[in-house]
Parts: C-alpha cells; structure tokens; sequence
C-alpha cells in the first residue's frame, strides 16, 4: 500500500505538470471541400460574417448565433457559440481567436470549423452550404494526451465508460427552456482514487435534436487508453482529462471511491529499489519544477507592475471585442483635462448608465463626454456595443464618435457636442415647443429618415437601431437631427434584415408588436419605431396610454389612427404650429406614420420607399392598414391593456422587462 500510495503521488505529481499534452488551444478542421478566390465576392462576405460574430454571439442570451450573408452562389453560412458561464468578453475574444484561426489555418477554403478553449470554451463553423440543424459526423477531429494508462486499464475504462454514457444522455437532453440556460451542454466528473479524479466535458450546437446530439457524441472506442484527450465534430465536442482544464468544473464536488484506491494511472513497481528509483527520478524533476515555477511567477509579477504603469490597457480592449477600433482611443488624463477632471459645472446629463460631461479636447473640439459608471454591467456591454457600431458609422444624420477611453475601470465614450441636445427637449415642453415650427420639424422628419436610411441600407452592414425615440435625436446648432445611442443596436449581413432575442430591450410606446409579445425584431421594427416619431413630432405628444374621457383610452398611434378614419387628421397637429404649417406635408406625413405602425411588418414600408413618400409627392400612397396596439373600443381597450400587462408581468417573470427604458439623458448634448 505504502508503494502504491508513492506511486499514485508521482503520477498526481507528474500529470500536474503535462497539462500541456493536449494544449489549450483552438483545434481547427479544414473541411478540404473546395477553394474561394482571393478578393472575391465569397471572401468578402466570409469577412463581413466573421467580423460581426463576436457581437452576434454575444447579443443573445444563450451565445448561439446562426446566420448567412450574400447571395447565391457567393452565401456564406456561419454559426458561432461559447459554453454557458461565459462571460461576454471571454466569448467575444474566444470567436475572434477561432475565426482568425480559420483564416489562417484554412486559407480559400470554403468550409471549416474550430472549437477554441481559451478563455472559454467556444464554437465558429462556416460554410458555402447550409448545415443548420444537422448533425455532420465527419470530419472527426482527435486530440490526445501523449501520457497512456499502463496498468488497471480495465477499471480505468469502465469508470470513463460509465462516465460518457450518463454525460451523453445528459447532455442530448438539456435542452434549453424559457427558465434555463443549458443548450446541450454538460461538464461532469468521477473518482478514480481517493485523490485522483477525471473530468469530462461535452457540448453540441444547439440547434440539433436530442438524438442528433446524442449520435454525434457518441464515438465507439474513442478513448483508446489515454489519460486524457479531445474529440471533436462540426456540431460536437467531447474532452476528457485528469486535470481540471475548464473553470467549468471549479463547482463540481466528487466523492472518492466506496473501496481504496480503484485505479493507479502508472506501472507500479517493487520493493525498495523502485521507491530509490522513484525518488532518484522525482527529486530533480520537482527540483526543475521548482525553478521554473519561481521564474514564472517573477515573470508574471514583473508583467502586471508594467501592465499596471501603462496610461491605457489593451487587455481590456481585446476583452471588450473592439480592437477594429483601437485607433480611436484617447487617453484618460487627456479626458479629465478636457473636461476639467470631470467638474459638476461641466456635467450636462446624468441617467442609469452615468454621467455626461461637456469638454474641450487639446484641439479645441468641443465634446460631450460619457463616463459609463463602474458598477453598470448593462453600461458596459452598452460601451462595446457602441464603439463597434459608431466607430464604422459615418453620416450628418449619425451622431460621431472622436473617441474612447479604457483605463482600469473606466469606460468612456467621447462624442461629438451637440448643443441643442435632444429632440423631447423641446417637442415635449410647453415653453419650448414654439421653438420648433413646421420647417423644422419636416426637416428632422427627413434628416431622421436619411439616417435610419444609411443604417438599414446604405451602411456596409445593416444596422438595426432598435431604440428610436425623441431622446434619441440630437439637435445640431441648426436644428439639424443627429441619431444617437448605439447601445442597442444589432450588426447584420448585407441580405439579412431579422431576428429573434429572448432578451427585449427597448421604450414602451416605440416597441412593434411582434418584438413585445415574441421578441422577434427587424429593419421594419425600426420603421414602427420612426411611425411613432414622426406622430410625435407632428403633435407634440408623447405616444403614452391617455384617459380621454370614460369611454375612450387612447395612445397617441390610436388617436391619429381614429382621426385618419373620420377624416379630420389635421387635429392630431401641435397647436402651436397648427396656424402655420404646410397642410398638405403634415397630412402625407401623417399619411406615412400610418403606414409605418401598421400592425403586419410585411405590410410596413421600408427606409428607401420611405424616403421617395418624403421626397416626391407624386408618388400615390397606399391605404394604411390598423396600426399595432390599436383599440378600436373601450372593451376591446381594457382586454389589449389587460394582455399587455400581462405580458409584461410574463417577461419580468424570466427575467426579461420589456418596460426597459434605455435612458439617453447621458447622451451628448
């Protein structure tokens, strides 16, 4: 026993120190099933694709994406996903790390796929053909540790054997549901000794059936006898090994086994001769160990004090997924002097996610300053959501980005200065409202228009908003209007225009109803959003559940909906400007509005036919069809109320509010 326990303490010993036999690393597959062209088409999509799965992933709940882009036969499908526990900037820098591993590993190819483990466990697989839902189950990839079980083979394979079988049931069963957030996905473990232990982890894409999973895990005689190893396809994962290799398994509590030691992973010797053995051979090799791991802390500890001096740090940036736009970052002593380090008398807003600060940059550019607060996680996926959409966005309709800073904790995103700050500012005052005649709010209609356009079509990627209001819409010095707040917002494909989240996100009153009630979102649910606005802007009222008298509740869309039919739309205008506007304009843009909250987002036009409506009135306008949220009478008012909240009272319920509201008083003024 003596001998056996010594030797189980070597091998302890010397498997803690082969970790690297099967190396964290991404393991990429090239599928070898045909070539793309440099600078072609296919290339060029497979760019765009990659580029926006970090942020694709990371936007949804579960870490899945699936999507494609372009057009036949230049499509390029891709699906990208990290395991459950990850943390947004793990998974966002684990798919960037296995798409350029693709890139590298696979040049021209047409399909291929990786399984990356570092920092998290993560999945990207593109291909030419569609292969969502399928269970591909060649080509298998098998990765090995060098270190073989020598002796008690036979138990050693029947506690592994044991081991798979439960973790593939379990996995081709952890379906996820409304309330959890397994997607076929489980990590488990067995004793082996009573201080020895093996670790398994398994994974397949969710968006195959159980018995799909389950036949993609399953791989007869995989595991030879090797202590650990990796097995993977395009749509599964499997690895297993003595050691803790995933922070997956920090919560997993094993008891050792009911009688002594079960399996001994090394030859075990005899006599006292081996243990002089043992110990000619282990004293300088811990002796070696010894040495190495006190350079490697010195090392580590002389990295973090330089990392720490540094006036910015490009970990957090690479964490945060933003490196495209590492050009644009400004130093932190550079923001506190423009800003005169952050004073109350430079403060110009303040909302949920921080404050905002008006400065002055070493150039003389005026800018408004947002200092995301520390303790906002919301804020902070805001910020990456932000730079990686602003940075690539420029248009006079778009308000822009000089910069931003990264520096410990600090989050900082510096705008342009807008001086007239936003638009509900003044559309929503009594006082102010005069300030905003008919020409000047046909102007914000149509510059509005312009910017939504570039987003949703004229933008290299389609870009959804997803949170268009009045404190949304900044105001130049010439009342020019400036779309602002990115944090919402969602990167698509040229080709793709729509999605499903289980996340809703967003302003009561500006939500269409197929995002309310099943989460699904699209261009057009930006165009619902603009309908709402441009009623707004034309009656200076806010689209808010209004008691009217006792027989009537209406919101604003309901109102300019019930005048339209009776056909007096003229009184749905502001009265400050109902004396002088151009009657003919306020009646086609009302016209529009209509046609933009129409409750079908089929039926709803989009940002390009839009425009043409605006911009030449020849064109004749199609009848709008009744709007979302529309209440045509009292009873049928109370029962849509009722389901509203109700509805409302259901997100909550998972975790998901629909009465978010993103607060824009931090914007840039």
């Amino acid at each position: 026993m003596k001998q056996r326990n010594s030797y189980s303490i070597l091998c302890s010993i010397l498997i803690s120190f082969s970790v690297a036999s099967v190396s964290a690393q991404a393991q990429e597959q090239c599928m070898n099933n045909g070539n793309y062209g440099s600078n072609s088409t296919m290339e060029a999509n497979l760019g765009l694709i990659l580029s926006s799965l970090p942020l694709n992933v990371t936007a949804r709940d579960s870490f899945f994406y699936n999507g494609s882009i372009g057009q036949e036969p230049n499509r390029i499908y891709a699906t990208g996903m990290c395991i459950q526990g990850s943390t947004s900037e793990e998974c966002s820098d684990c798919i960037k790390t296995a798409s350029d591993g693709l890139i590298r590993s696979c040049p021209n190819q047409i399909q291929a796929y990786s399984w990356a483990d570092e920092p998290t466990l993560c999945h990207v697989h593109y291909s030419d053909t569609s292969f969502f839902g399928s269970a591909d189950l060649d080509p298998r990839n098998l990765v090995y540790n060098t270190r073989d079980i020598r002796s008690n083979l036979t138990e050693f394979t029947a506690i592994l054997e044991d081991l798979v079988v439960s973790m593939i049931a379990a996995t081709s069963t952890a379906k996820s549901t409304p309330s959890s957030s397994n997607n076929y996905y489980t990590a488990d473990g067995a004793a082996l000794t009573a201080s020895q232990n093996i670790y398994a982890l398994m994974q397949c894409t969710p968006d195959l059936s159980s018995t799909d999973c389950a036949k993609c895990l399953r791989h007869p005689s995989c595991c030879g006898q090797t202590q650990g190893g990796v097995i993977m396809r395009s749509s599964c994962y499997f690895r297993w090994d003595l050691y803790k290799f995933s922070k997956a398994f920090d919560n997993i509590t094993l008891l050792p086994p009911s009688r002594g030691d079960r399996v001994n992973t090394t030859d075990n010797g005899s006599g006292k001769n081996s243990t002089r053995s043992i110990v000619a051979i282990v004293v300088p090799i811990l002796a070696v160990v010894f040495i190495i791991v006190i350079l490697v802390l010195l090392a580590r500890r002389s990295a973090m004090l330089c990392w720490r001096r540094k006036p910015y740090q490009e970990l957090d940036l690479y964490q945060s997924g933003i490196t495209t736009a590492r050009s644009l970052q400004i130093k932190f002593k550079t923001i506190e002097a423009a800003t005169n380090k952050f004073s109350e008398s430079n403060k110009i807003g303040q909302g949920g996610f921080g404050e905002v600060f008006k400065g002055i940059l070493p150039n003389g550019t005026e800018v408004a300053v947002k200092r995301l607060s520390k303790s906002s996680a919301q804020g902070g996926q805001e910020f990456k959501n932000e730079v990686v959409v602003v940075a690539k966005l420029q248009h006079r309709n778009l308000v822009r980005l000089h910069g931003f800073c990264l520096e410990g904790e600090e989050k900082i995103l510096v705008y342009e200065f807008v001086p007239n700050k936003s638009l509900d500012y003044f559309l929503f005052d009594p006082t102010k409202q005069v300030l905003l005649d008919w020409t000047k709010r046909y102007n914000i209609i149509k510059g509005i228009t312009r910017g939504i356009l570039y987003l949703h079509e004229d933008s290299r990627l389609t870009i959804i908003h997803r949170d268009l209001k009045a404190s949304n819409i900044l105001l130049d010095a010439d009342m020019n209007p400036k779309i602002a707040d990115f944090g919402m917002a969602r990167i698509f494909g040229m080709d793709q225009t729509g999605a499903n989240t289980n996340r809703i996100v967003g302003t009561r009153g500006y939500m269409p109803p197929e995002y309310v009630m099943q989460g699904q979102f699209s261009t057009r649910s930006d165009v619902y959003s603009f309908g709402v606005l441009i009623l707004e802007i034309i009656g200076g009222q806010k689209n808010l559940f209004v008691h009217q008298s006792d027989t009537t509740i209406e919101n604003l869309v309901t109102y300019a909906w019930r005048l339209w039919r009776d056909g007096t739309p003229l009184e749905l205008v502001d009265p400050t400007i109902s004396e002088k506007c151009h009657t003919e304009e306020v009646t086609r843009c009302i016209h529009i509005a209509l046609l933009c909250v129409q409750h079908d987002p089929i039926d709803r036009p989009n940002l390009s036919t839009i425009n043409m409506m605006l911009t030449r009135n020849s064109l004749n306008l199609p009848v709008p069809r009744p709007p979302g949220f529309f209440f045509p009478n009292r009873h049928n008012q109370e029962q849509a109320i009722e389901s509203f909240e109700s509805s409302q009272s259901t997100i909550r319920t998972n975790s998901l509010t629909i009465n978010t509201v993103t607060l824009t008083d931090l914007d840039p003024r």
